[in-house]
């Protein structure tokens, strides 16, 4: 099937199945007129890396679950090594939200929020207060 076939299968854009291509994440094989051709296998391999990539899994990560897909010898617990490895990437990124957020009330706390130009929120981005 052609590139447009495989991104509606897909539900990806044709310019991302061409940087999977392009960054060897995929290798359609190619017709006698040079065109792509994608096979079932192939969307198979793009709904896996869009599936990863919505779970947070970067484009190297992906590279490395995709090897362990292909391997028939993996062990799970590698799989589940990866799996972990994200949990707490993400557990990380909402503890950094979560003070992100608590920073953010405390300053719009402080703020009069009226008509008068002084603001301890600029004041704090500018490093020129103690409010957080």
């Amino acid at each position: 099937m052609n590139i447009g076939a495989a991104a509606a299968r897909s539900k990806l854009p044709p310019k991302t199945i061409r940087y999977y291509e392009d960054i060897d994440l995929l290798r359609p094989t190619r017709a006698g007129n040079g065109y792509r051709d994608y096979s079932d296998a192939d969307i198979h391999r793009l709904r896996f890396l869009q599936r990863s990539r919505s779970l947070g899994f970067s484009i190297e990560e992906c590279r490395s679950l995709l090897s362990l897909y292909d391997d028939e010898h993996r062990a799970s617990a590698d799989v589940k090594a990866v799996a972990l490895e994200k949990i707490g990437e993400v557990e990380r990124k909402i503890a950094e939200l979560q003070e992100m957020k608590a920073t953010l009330s405390r300053l719009a706390e402080c703020c009069h929020g009226d008509g008068r130009p002084d603001c301890p929120i600029l004041d704090d981005l500018a490093g020129r207060s103690g409010v957080s």
